[in-house]
């Protein structure tokens, strides 16, 4: 027979309940920590992979800690509501705060030395919804997956093993792409001149509820003049954030921003893999740089560029990486802001 509601067996069975229902929660977290399976990749341990030899950069970001701010707007010119109910891709102007960034982990780097340029962007829309990116101009990733991102920056760590990366390199012959990319690409002279590219696939769902699986760039206006890593290095070991600087205060600096859509069979989950140019697109409006603005303290000093918040829309694909990049962030975003008495806030310099 059931205990009465009040009984002291059903106070022992609601008991019971809680502290299973609790046991699993704490379970989950420590796996997710990976408290668990000490030999599991956790956000925690990407995060500690960036490190450089000297340690981190106290009060900057754990990666991409060089770089500079910036305000503008997105000027959409309604073509890609076709793609996705998202607002910002209603006609209209809407609001942005962005960085311009290099992919490296010191806050003091030469400009000339990080071959990797990023842009990120936070466009907020009149419901409230967001949508935040974090691109490079780079036209595949390194690598296919976080665990082999994971083991590429122990294998970079490796400096007194000479056949660290060649191993590396053996087990994920993906890479050959993007270092083909690295080695003969031209240098541009400017963040205004770069292509950003998402690389992640994303889905995009219309007003119709129809699903397309997507990946865009931001196609600059500006007219890149390739210049020899040489001639790079004689311009100054701040030279980009100058030229961004001197550009933006003489004229808004714009670019296209340009959706691709999958064809049947593309690798979406696989950001080490380009889709072909034959792809359909569409132009989906203007992102304008209409200001810079100071790193310190600026807009961008607390802003997360976190590539799961999207809005109404828009939804992460099966590519991992968006979901392993926001947990990342979010351990390098906790870690510098402890460190705010370390950030130097007068410092002419930004960092994703």
């Amino acid at each position: 027979m059931a205990g009465r509601p009040d009984s002291p067996a059903s106070h022992v069975r609601s008991l019971i309940v809680i502290a299973v229902v609790a046991a699993a929660l704490v379970a989950a977290f420590a796996y997710t920590a990976g408290w668990l399976s000490p030999g599991r990749l956790t956000p925690a341990k990407i995060v500690d992979s960036l490190a450089p030899p000297g340690g981190p950069a106290l009060g900057f970001r754990r990666n991409h800690a060089k770089g500079i701010c910036f305000t503008g707007e997105f000027e959409s010119n309604g073509a890609a509501a076709q793609l996705s109910k998202a607002r910002m891709f209603a006609a209209g102007t809407y609001p942005v705060t962005g960085r311009f960034n290099l992919a490296t982990p010191d806050a003091k780097a030469s400009d000339a030395m990080a071959r990797v340029r990023g842009l990120s962007l936070r466009i907020v829309m009149p419901d409230g919804s967001e949508w935040r990116s974090a691109m490079i101009d780079a036209p595949v990733f390194p690598v296919a997956t976080p665990q082999a991102f994971f083991e590429l920056q122990r294998a970079l760590a490796h400096k007194d093993d000479p056949n660290a990366m060649k191993t590396f390199a053996a087990a994920h012959p993906e890479i050959g792409a993007f270092g083909k990319w690295a080695g003969s690409a031209p240098w541009t002279a400017s963040y205004a001149e770069e292509r950003y590219n998402s690389l992640n696939s994303f889905v995009f769902t219309n007003a119709d509820g129809k699903d397309e699986t997507v990946r865009w760039s931001f196609v600059p206006a500006a007219t890149p003049e390739n210049v020899s890593a040489d001639d790079l290095k004689k311009r100054g070991a701040d030279f980009l954030g100058a030229d961004i600087t001197q550009r933006v205060g003489s004229a808004p600096q714009r670019w296209s921003m340009v959706v691709t859509i999958a064809n049947p069979g593309d690798p979406t989950a696989d950001p080490s893999k380009a889709w072909g140019d034959d792809r359909r697109s569409v132009e989906a409006g203007m992102l304008v740089v209409k200001a810079i603005e100071a790193e310190p303290d600026g807009p961008c000093r607390d802003l997360n560029f976190d590539p799961t918040i999207l809005p109404p829309g828009m939804r992460v694909s099966d590519d991992p990486f968006p979901a392993a990049r926001s947990a990342a962030y979010s351990v390098s975003f906790n870690r510098r802001t402890a460190e705010d008495k370390d950030y130097p806030r007068t410092a002419a310099q930004g960092a994703k």
